[in-house]
């Protein structure tokens, strides 16, 4: 048989599923290669739930569809995965949501401030109704959602000095993803926000050209970021989803047993990459305050959430009904 490759990234967001494919469904499939890609190292939640993701689908398929894991933003940064995955030059990508929100901009509703007061929280509404309705909404812009994985709960790092309420954010010069949820909140806390792509951030902590970031706690410390960042305040101001996306050029061309396949493999990877993460978190603060990073355990939630208030009075219409019926199924 002909084995042949489709040249796009994405993990994506498709969750209610009749059932699960057994391997005799795929005898007499052509093999196919996916390339996998997302920006982050091998450390990193991504890069666990993407191996979890390609074991799941190698072995439910009989091998018949071969994942192809790029790491290290060595296909690109998110932006240009998903652009990729459009036009079909990319398969497939566990990307995180602020820049999906670039796409669907719906999406940036779960990135609201202080929305989610736990993990356990935003997962009922990312595996319900809610969360699969946006997933389907991807579609609008070319695009197959499969599953919400995590980037978690996101916590400040700096170099200059430590935190503990907005005014200690004044003028302090703090990365923010490409995303005008995330540019705004930082901007009414008093930070000067500088939206760029996380590959760039690196550069700019080690240039000093910026002073901070926020991100949660596994990347601050798969990145190593105390090597840069003196300071973390575990504000948990932000919960961010990361999502299996696929292009749809390369989804149409599955047949539906393997489309059934990758999409239940994406929600268990997807699962799985929660758990750990619960798991790792404590060891890995414990290693930063090693490494000589200070940690601010207790800051001024209360200060932080009233600061925001306008980011809701900015964006609440702008997300239709969906910040109502979130704040209703988190009652």
């Amino acid at each position: 048989m002909k084995k042949f490759a489709l040249n796009t990234l994405a993990l994506g967001v498709s969750l209610a599923l009749a059932g699960t494919a057994s391997a005799s469904e795929f005898t007499d499939m052509d093999p196919v290669t996916l390339r996998l890609a997302h920006v982050v190292n091998e450390q990193d939640g991504f890069h666990i739930a993407a191996t979890k993701f390609e074991e799941l689908v190698e072995e439910r398929t009989d091998g018949k569809v071969d994942i192809e894991i790029y790491p290290n933003a060595s296909l690109g940064d998110e932006r240009t995965l998903l652009e990729g995955m459009q036009i079909g030059t990319v398969d497939m990508g566990v990307i995180t949501n602020g820049p999906v929100a670039n796409f669907v901009e719906e999406m940036a509703v779960f990135e609201l401030p202080f929305l989610f007061p736990s993990p356990e929280a935003a997962y009922s509404v990312l595996d319900g109704e809610i969360g699969q309705e946006l997933l389907d909404k991807l579609s609008e812009v070319n695009l197959k959602g499969l599953a919400y994985a995590e980037r978690g709960f996101r916590n400040l790092t700096n170099s200059e000095r430590p935190v503990n309420s907005p005014e200690d954010l004044d003028g302090l010069r703090i990365r923010v993803m490409e995303n005008p949820v995330y540019v705004d909140t930082f901007r009414e806390l008093g930070a000067n926000a500088i939206p760029m792509a996380w590959t760039e951030a690196l550069t700019a902590m080690q240039q000093g050209t910026i002073d901070g970031q926020e991100n949660p706690v596994n990347v601050i410390h798969s990145f190593k970021l105390y090597e840069t960042q003196d300071y973390m305040t575990l504000s948990r101001h932000t919960y961010a989803p990361a999502i299996f996306v696929m292009g749809m050029p390369v989804w149409n061309q599955l047949p539906e047993a393997a489309q059934d396949v990758l999409a239940q493999a994406a929600q268990e990877a997807a699962e799985h990459e929660r758990q750990v993460n619960a798991e790792m978190e404590s060891e890995q603060l414990a290693d930063l305050r090693e490494a000589g990073m200070q940690i601010n355990e207790t800051p001024d939630i209360q200060a932080f959430q009233a600061a925001v208030t306008p980011v809701y009075e900015k964006y609440g219409e702008q997300f239709g009904d969906y910040l109502t019926r979130i704040r209703e199924a988190l009652e």
